[in-house]
């Protein structure tokens, strides 16, 4: 069975027919298509972006405004007395012939997105910001440990890949031992060093991995660090920048994932 080409094949493969002297009908007889695909596949080797259709219209739009004035209205009422989808969605069938023309769960959908947006615009409520990071080439790396699964001996065995990547770059040095601890810990950041040929100048993150933390004062970046690590990072110049405890420290270093083969 012939797998289906992508389009930017069939154009690559009508404008090789073409170079070698084939007639327009020709290529639409051999390649299965129309007039217009070989005239775009030989103006252009890479094809243009389909339009998107126009969007369809909403039987909620006639509605909009008013339930957009029953929801600004709500910011300065009585939690009791504002308005949920329910009594937005009766009043649309009392008061505006809303019977047959909008649904329930219409209504519901709408408002669940509409409230916050209104709360936003009118400074409310903060809005949602991303903020693209950027870093500086040989200052800042994260460290972590993973699991890999090996072949020892004819065995599938579970072994702890310590893993150095720098952030700007994206080069990242691995090392595999049995166990997650210190030594091994160590021994990563010393072979790490040696392949990157120095030690970043900025931060390395870390989780609250044991081999450096002794413990976590409360849901914060301080850090009682085990003496051995202190004298470690001290002896190589390592900033070390620790992700705080639970969900909220969940985007500070990422995790390393390995999948065997």
């Amino acid at each position: 069975m012939t797998q289906p080409r992508s389009r930017v094949d069939l154009y690559a493969a009508i404008r090789r027919d073409a170079r070698s002297g084939m007639s327009n009908r020709a290529l639409q007889r051999k390649h299965g298509v129309g007039f217009r695909t070989v005239t775009a596949a030989l103006e252009s080797a890479w094809p243009k972006e389909r339009k998107q259709p126009p969007k369809r219209g909403s039987r909620l739009d006639a509605y909009r405004v008013v339930i957009d004035d029953w929801l600004r209205s709500d910011l300065d009422a009585p939690r009791k007395q504002r308005h949920t989808a329910k009594r937005i969605f009766d009043r649309l069938l009392d008061e505006h012939d809303g019977a047959g023309v909008v649904s329930y769960w219409m209504v519901r959908e709408y408002v669940a997105t509409r409230r916050r947006e209104i709360r936003v615009e009118v400074g409310r409520e903060p809005a949602n910001a991303f903020i693209p990071q950027e870093h500086l080439p040989g200052r800042e790396a994260e460290v972590d440990f993973g699991d890999v699964a090996i072949r020892l001996r004819g065995e599938l065995v579970t072994c702890a890949l310590f893993s150095l990547r720098l952030s700007c770059s994206g080069k990242a040095v691995h090392r595999v031992s049995a166990s997650a601890g210190q030594e091994a810990f160590f021994e990563g950041h010393v072979h790490a060093f040696n392949v990157l040929g120095g030690v970043p100048t900025g931060k390395i993150r870390y989780d609250n991995l044991k081999a450096a933390v002794a413990s976590v004062i409360g849901f914060s970046r301080q850090r009682v660090e085990a003496d051995r690590w202190t004298a470690v990072r001290s002896h190589y110049g390592i900033e070390a920048f620790y992700c705080q405890p639970g969900i909220q420290g969940a985007h500070d270093v990422r995790r390393v994932t390995v999948t065997p083969r």
